[in-house]
């Protein structure tokens, strides 16, 4: 556990920021804190005071970032390993049922699972742990330890997170077990590949679980498929097992095609990997190229609040773009992994764009792994939309 814990530094709030922690957000911005926060140091945990004196809750102080002070409590006394522990049981109990569909989940989703600024992930016999602050490594190792312990997996992986003080993320380093540098879990009847140790969330997003099921179910029998922002083509998976004639896969990261194609095809005769800037492509590609599915799930936009209607616009575009591609009767699958941008406001823009030709059909929910606690953690919004009756 963290050695900062044991001595913590009293720190009081500001009024705005005491409002913050009695509301329950795990999150004290940057402007809620006062000049004082700038003789802290980065990771440094924090006993939470109010103007009258009283502790009302513990943090961890991260030095840059939107995020001035992550919220571990809002008890008087400070956490302690069993507190912790406790937690992470509870967030495994709330799993139980998911793990009958797959062994790849996130078992700690950070605030939402009461350890802030943590994630730990779970890709078959592998742990991926992960800290996203400073001052919460400890805490991190301590959570994927627990998990792999409960779970009984076969290695710990420890991932830095990418950080401006300081330099970048420490190397992926092995704390526990073994762990192969390629991991292979199921989900329903597809088996999917992760790099534990490498590459953005280990190769594969489990928070599009709930997408990968809708297209393995969906009617795709002899269909043409065209997946933006493929990735490593879990999409395109699901959608030869749906029966997919035909998957195009477009990203402009070429070593992430390279392992969709080594790892996520089952015939190879049915998909065409292209290293292209979407928006290029759409614009380039021959004007008959048409499909009865068109999913456009691109990497998140802005962290910055201010950057916001910027990023609509771009949305809008994008849609309209890959809209341009469906054929008739099909239909067109938008997310949006944009944090700052809210599901009212990305559902707002997604009608505007397509509403005219396109009716909602589904609202993916986030999955069971991912819950929302608080109203950032409701990142991820999936929409499906099919083409409206031709009168």
């Amino acid at each position: 556990m963290p050695t900062r814990r044991a001595c913590p530094q009293r720190y009081q709030l500001s009024k705005r920021a005491l409002a913050v922690v009695k509301e329950g957000h795990p999150w004290i911005f940057r402007g809620l804190v006062s000049s004082a926060a700038s003789a802290l140091a980065d990771g440094q945990w924090l006993a939470l005071y109010d103007g009258g004196n009283q502790v009302v809750g513990h943090g961890v102080y991260a030095a840059e970032g939107a995020i001035a002070i992550r919220v571990l409590d809002r008890a008087v006394v400070r956490p302690r390993a069993g507190d912790f522990a406790a937690r992470i049981a509870a967030a495994l109990a709330r799993r139980k049922a998911l793990r009958d569909e797959t062994d790849g989940f996130r078992a700690i989703n950070g605030e939402s699972d009461g350890l802030p600024g943590v994630v730990v992930d779970v890709f078959g016999a592998a742990v991926v742990t992960q800290a996203y602050g400073a001052g919460l490594d400890a805490l991190a190792r301590y959570a994927g330890l627990r998990v792999a312990r409960t779970l009984g997996a076969a290695g710990v992986v420890v991932r830095g997170a990418q950080r401006r003080v300081g330099g970048g993320a420490a190397a992926p380093r092995v704390v526990a077990g073994v762990a192969a540098d390629l991991a292979w879990f199921r989900e329903g009847p597809l088996a999917f590949a992760a790099r534990p140790k490498t590459g953005q969330k280990s190769g594969t997003f489990l928070d599009l679980r709930g997408l990968r099921r809708w297209c393995r179910t969906a009617p795709l029998a002899g269909a043409r498929v065209l997946n933006l922002f493929a990735y490593t083509g879990t999409l395109g998976r699901a959608c030869e097992h749906a029966g997919a004639a035909h998957v195009t896969q477009i990203d402009r990261a070429a070593d992430a095609l390279a392992f969709a194609a080594a790892h996520h095809v089952g015939d190879p005769a049915r998909h065409a990997f292209v290293d292209a800037d979407v928006f290029a492509w759409c614009k380039q590609a021959p004007g008959d190229a048409r499909f009865e599915l068109v999913i456009v799930d691109p990497p998140s936009m802005t962290s910055r609040i201010d950057q916001v209607p910027g990023v609509l616009a771009t949305y809008r575009r994008l849609h309209a773009a890959a809209a341009a591609r469906v054929a008739p009767g099909g239909r067109i699958v938008v997310a949006c992994c944009t944090s700052r941008v809210s599901r009212q406001q990305f559902a707002e823009v997604a009608h505007a764009t397509l509403g005219r030709r396109f009716a909602l059909e589904r609202d993916l929910p986030p999955e069971v792994d991912h819950p929302v606690g608080f109203p950032e953690a409701d990142y991820l919004k999936v929409l499906v939309f099919r083409e409206r009756d031709r009168a």
